[in-house]
């Protein structure tokens, strides 16, 4: 099944139901459909073709959906790229993916036409973000017009094996990496998290989440479109915006990453909105802390779904159930179809409540790494994907995480866990936001060092965090040292970029 299927099904479920709704404005499945094609119709004209390798660089908004799935109707590979990076780091990007067209909004042209000083054949088209046309202004390149007549549209009728999506990961390790997500990939992921998760057409989506982000594109656009959903887009989030959407379009379903879930929690609005709507939390893209998931249960009353999934795997490999346990601190079961395990150092499966690598294996699990064979051989072995995530699975099957694979410290010879000095940290009362690392010690191989934020009008001591943490943890993962800062430095997806972090620690220990 290719991606333009999910909007099919959408359709044949209610051609007249809402599909989007933007700025106020609501789209329905019929007339979504007609834009794709129209877009798709034009494209088609100025040379786009099978194969072509498409930038879109847009926020929010209705044209990131009419390009995503005109781009499969001319069997054009998608490159999402989050609006906010610079040109530097989207000449890599676009390099790296031998993009020939940048689909992007007059805001951002700027940027654009950066890159284009660099890369001389790239092509640029910007399109109105106004959800009522699809007009766009095709601009050349430095080197004369583009080459070739206009041709009509060919829809295309590639393998679903074929890759679909090329989304970048963050890079924690060095340059970004392409991941390649066909077609079978991706709408056999949308047909698991609905087989888990059973939306239905009356449920209605909050999408404030970007839509360059894999979560988002699964979760937030191809999920609701196959199962014939509305999804208000938001172009960006502030806690006040969130909650006068939800009252005001009766939201039932609220992705969002955890510093948005916090950032609702610490929000005091001046009135009361009425959220009897709501059905579900869904939480992902980074660890959801204990305490603010029984604190967002606590104040509005829904349940708080929390799951997990890197890009590589389209993205979303677990998630807790409506119905059943769910259990505090486990991103829930498999999806149906996804295979889970913990593998050993020596790829060996490890038996229940053992402490290893996640692994996954299924059809959504990518084609590779775009010119990275050898990166791809790395993390896939045998079918399995190796997540680089340390957890462990119990007797029921229920997955918890205990950290990343890299971010772990070995203290003393001694293996720490920072997500678990982490939660301890996030139950103290005056602790707003945490991040454990380990620095290199003379002694020890690695120091335990906690970074916190303080809440508003709190104050900290070294002495007085640490004696907290032994007082709930063994002395060897309690940190030795605590530093208080105003914020933490966070990614698009709200985790907190230790590598950032510890480079700036690693400098000013150093000068002191």
């Amino acid at each position: 099944m290719r991606l333009r299927e999910n909007l099919s099904q959408g359709v044949r479920i209610g051609p007249d139901r809402t599909a989007i709704i933007f700025r106020d404005h609501e789209i329905s499945f019929e007339a979504l459909e007609k834009r794709v094609q129209e877009l798709a119709e034009t494209l088609s004209k100025w040379g786009v073709r099978a194969g072509s390798r498409l930038a879109l660089l847009l926020p929010n908004c209705p044209a990131f959906v009419y390009c995503y799935y005109a781009a499969d109707l001319l069997g054009a590979v998608s490159v999402p790229a989050n609006p906010l990076l610079k040109a530097a780091e989207l000449e890599y990007l676009w390099r790296d993916a031998s993009v020939e067209v940048v689909l992007t909004i007059a805001a951002l042209a700027p940027v654009v036409q950066a890159v284009r000083e660099k890369i001389d054949t790239l092509k640029m088209i910007i399109l109105d973000p106004d959800p009522d046309v699809v007009s766009l202004t095709r601009e050349t390149c430095g080197t004369g017009p583009w080459e070739g007549e206009p041709r009509p549209l060919m829809q295309s009728d590639a393998d679903e094996r074929d890759c679909a999506v090329i989304i970048y990961t963050s890079g924690t390790t060095g340059h970004p990496k392409g991941a390649m997500l066909s077609h079978q990939n991706l709408t056999r992921n949308v047909e698991q998290v609905q087989s888990a998760l059973h939306f239905t057409p009356i449920d209605r989506f909050l999408t404030v989440l970007p839509l360059f982000h894999s979560f988002a594109a699964t979760v937030c656009m191809n999920t609701p479109l196959a199962a014939g959903c509305g999804s208000v887009l938001l172009e960006s989030f502030s806690p006040g915006r969130v909650l006068e959407a939800i009252e005001k379009w009766r939201i039932t379903i609220v992705p969002a990453v955890p510093a948005m879930f916090y950032a609702l929690l610490q929000y005091r609005p001046e009135r009361e909105f009425d959220l009897s709507s709501l059905r579900v939390f869904v939480s992902g893209g980074a660890p959801l802390p204990a305490a603010t998931l029984q604190a967002l249960e606590e104040r509005f009353h829904v349940p708080v779904l929390e799951g997990d999934g890197p890009t590589e795997c389209s993205p979303v490999t677990s998630v807790n159930r409506l119905e059943g346990a769910r259990k505090v601190g486990s991103v829930g079961l498999p999806l149906p179809g996804v295979e889970v395990a913990i593998f050993d150092e020596q790829d060996r499966q490890l038996p229940s409540d053992a402490v290893g690598e996640i692994v996954v294996r299924g059809d959504n699990v990518m084609l590779g790494y775009l010119n990275l064979p050898e990166a791809t051989a790395e993390v896939m072995t045998h079918g399995w994907y190796h997540t680089g995530d340390l957890g462990k699975i119990d007797s029921e099957g229920y997955i918890f995480i205990v950290d990343r694979k890299k971010d772990m410290i070995i203290s003393a010879g001694l293996n720490v866990y920072p997500r678990e000095v982490e939660e301890v940290l996030l139950t103290h009362p005056d602790i707003a936001d945490a991040a454990v690392i380990g620095l290199p010690d003379s002694r020890r191989g690695e120091e335990v060092v906690a970074v916190v934020v303080p809440k508003p009008g709190a104050s900290l001591s070294e002495r007085e965090v640490i004696r907290f943490c032994r007082e709930r943890l063994a002395n060897y993962k309690s940190p030795r040292k605590v530093l208080v800062r105003e914020t933490l430095p966070r990614g698009g997806t709200g985790k907190v970029v230790k590598r950032l972090l510890k480079k700036e620690l690693e400098l000013e220990l150093n000068r002191a």
